[in-house]
């Protein structure tokens, strides 16, 4: 056994005897995102998306018997596994949280939920967790996700490109769960509906010269470069280097690369008609409450998984209503139960209404910022995905809408 698998092993018998719940007078639901590594520009707005579910919870008359809704936060660096599993190690051993709201990246995600939550019979909910491997978690019932599986981004990108007129493309990805993940169900559905993967490679996230994946690639002849990294790691690198090199003119990224830091690093003039998906939300009634009361606290809705994040929040909290008490057993079930027709409809920021209908023994349907939530048996949601690209004039990206 490697030492890797060894600590791994230990923190899991560890974690299986902590306690089952909460005895402070707060209930805790933790957070964990990848405040540092190469997503790090996304995880601040998220954790303001999943902190106004909680304020509109506790400016609501608070949860279960008053209580106030408390998020402590983790760092699961998306990128060192070691330090994401300890991130959610201290939420569950030292805060006492209940439930658990991330983590942002597939890798670290998995690696938390095999070695940590499932141990310890936490129930999560991923806002932007995507990679194919999570649906085959043998997890109990305890893993969720509310932006949906990448065997679905992968396809809808694959059709967005062809209707474009691009028919031939060369991929790198980040040599990881998502990236892997991402990257062979675009290439399976594009080749599919007749296009052409001309090159295909992996690359390491941390490095600073990538400059022999793009002469690798370029040497296909193909002029358009899809990039399945990070905004603020191996993608930037990687987009930046391809620019400069003038080997290719168009690009395409993954929801990985929807930062305005990536805009900001390269120049919008440089950007200029890059296609980029990601998970987002459709026009509905769940989408126009929640971006009414974002932006009214600052929060730009459009953020990647901001709504994801304020969704998968707002979910544990009636969920923990819903189950009735400060134990974490139980939880998964009353999730499913709040997320799910039938049931009297409950809108963002809707939390004294959902109250009240718990109470009075009634049952809920949460249909949320993103859409409706209802999760299949492996804890996966369809979803929608988005088209962005640059707006030139103001630096940053712009929504298209909803893919068909």
């Amino acid at each position: 056994m490697s030492s890797i698998k060894r600590y791994f092993s230990a923190i899991a018998v560890m974690v299986a005897l902590i306690g089952s719940g909460s005895a402070a007078a707060d209930v805790k639901i933790g957070f964990l995102a990848g405040f540092t590594g190469p997503l790090n520009s996304l995880a601040p707005g998220m954790y303001k998306g999943a902190k106004l579910a909680a304020k509109h919870v506790n400016d609501q008359g608070g949860i279960l018997d008053g209580q106030q809704l408390i998020m402590p936060s983790g760092d699961s660096t998306c990128s060192d596994v070691a330090a994401a599993v300890d991130a959610a190690i201290q939420l569950i051993q030292d805060e006492k949280v209940l439930a658990i709201v991330g983590p942002l990246c597939s890798g670290a995600a998995i690696a938390i939920y095999k070695n940590v939550t499932i141990p310890a019979g936490i129930t999560v909910v991923s806002p932007s967790a995507t990679s194919p491997a999570i649906t085959s978690l043998d997890d109990g019932d305890l893993v969720f996700r509310v932006s949906p599986s990448d065997v679905y981004q992968g396809s809808i990108m694959a059709r967005l490109l062809l209707s474009k007129g691009i028919k031939h493309i060369v991929v790198t990805y980040v040599d990881n769960e998502w990236g892997k993940g991402i990257s062979a169900e675009l290439s399976s559905a594009f080749e599919a509906a007749g296009g052409k993967v001309a090159g295909n490679m992996a690359h390491e996230e941390g490095k600073t010269d990538y400059h022999d994946v793009i002469r690798s690639l370029s040497a296909s002849g193909v002029d358009t470069l899809v990039v399945l990294a990070y905004a603020n790691g191996s993608g930037q690198t990687i987009l930046r280097q391809a620019v400069d090199s003038g080997a290719f003119d168009q690009f395409v990224g993954g929801d990985g690369m929807a930062s305005n830091t990536l805009i900001a690093a390269i120049g919008s003039d440089k950007l200029r008609g890059m296609i980029v998906t990601k998970p987002g939300a459709p026009d509905s009634t769940g989408s126009r409450v929640f971006n009414k009361y974002a932006w009214g606290s600052g929060l730009n809705p459009a953020g990647a998984f901001v709504g994801q994040s304020y969704d998968a929040a707002f979910l544990l909290a009636l969920a923990i209503e819903k189950n009735g008490s400060a134990d974490r057993s139980g939880i998964a079930k009353a999730l499913r139960a709040v997320a799910t027709a039938p049931g009297e409809v409950i809108l963002p920021g809707e939390w004294a209404k959902a109250k009240a209908l718990i109470k009075a023994g009634k049952a809920i349907n949460y249909e949320g910022a993103t859409g409706s939530l209802d999760f299949d048996k492996a804890g996966d949601v369809s979803g929608v995905i988005i088209e962005m690209g640059v707006n030139v004039r103001e630096g940053s990206f712009i929504e298209f809408g909803q893919i068909k």
